[in-house]
């Protein structure tokens, strides 16, 4: 069955409460560690196909700072956290107030508070989506890539097999006074979860 001719704009707006829900739960994590107010939005909620998840973070050959993790549980499946480089300095200077290093190189410093960041906000969205669809989402212990896009999602693809044809984009922006910093988080079900998922939140059948 194709999922993606099943949606409507009022299942888009149910993946997008999740992504909502998510990210205030992140946002207080993240308030918390940093002592200071964090803010988070999600703008936009979307499906996409696996092929252009490169091509919306900036092209397959660029180079971009990657959280990655594995879905186990109910549901399992995949979940990239991505950053521009020059996103993942400014949140590192801006959000966490760190004295950054070069453009191009990172601290190991720098390197864990990504790490960390990352971890915080794919927990709260999976935990977030587990409460609304009752299925049980745990994360694994995430790993951290500086390469290009096609790269990281190709490796994805040699570490877990065969990945979904098809991806839930949700755009995050944080604040933090007047400074934003914008990424991308991928949900990367595989192939039999979506329908799982979608089934649990009303939409399909799997």
């Amino acid at each position: 069955m194709d999922v993606f001719s099943q949606f409507e704009d009022f299942q888009l707006d149910v993946l997008k409460e999740v992504g909502n829900i998510g990210a205030g739960h992140a946002a207080t994590a993240l308030s918390t560690l940093m002592n200071k107010p964090i803010d988070m939005l999600v703008p936009k909620v979307r499906m996409l196909p696996f092929e252009e998840i490169c091509e919306s973070v900036g092209g397959a050959e660029t180079v971009v700072l990657a959280i990655f993790l594995r879905v186990e549980g109910d549901a399992p499946g995949n979940m990239f956290f991505i950053l521009d480089l020059d996103a993942a300095k400014n949140m590192l200077r801006d959000l966490v107030g760190l004295s950054i290093t070069g453009q191009e190189e990172y601290s190991e410093l720098e390197l864990s508070a990504l790490n960390e960041i990352g971890n915080i906000l794919a927990g709260s969205y999976l935990s977030s989506l587990a409460d609304f669809t009752n299925l049980n989402m745990q994360p694994t212990v995430p790993a951290l890539a500086i390469d290009m896009a096609g790269a990281i999602l190709s490796y994805g693809l040699l570490q877990f097999g065969q990945m979904g044809d098809q991806a839930l984009l949700i755009e995050t922006k944080f604040l933090e006074g007047e400074n934003e910093v914008q990424g991308h988080f991928f949900l990367i079900p595989d192939p039999e979860s979506f329908g799982k998922i979608f089934s649990a939140l009303g939409v399909v059948s799997p």
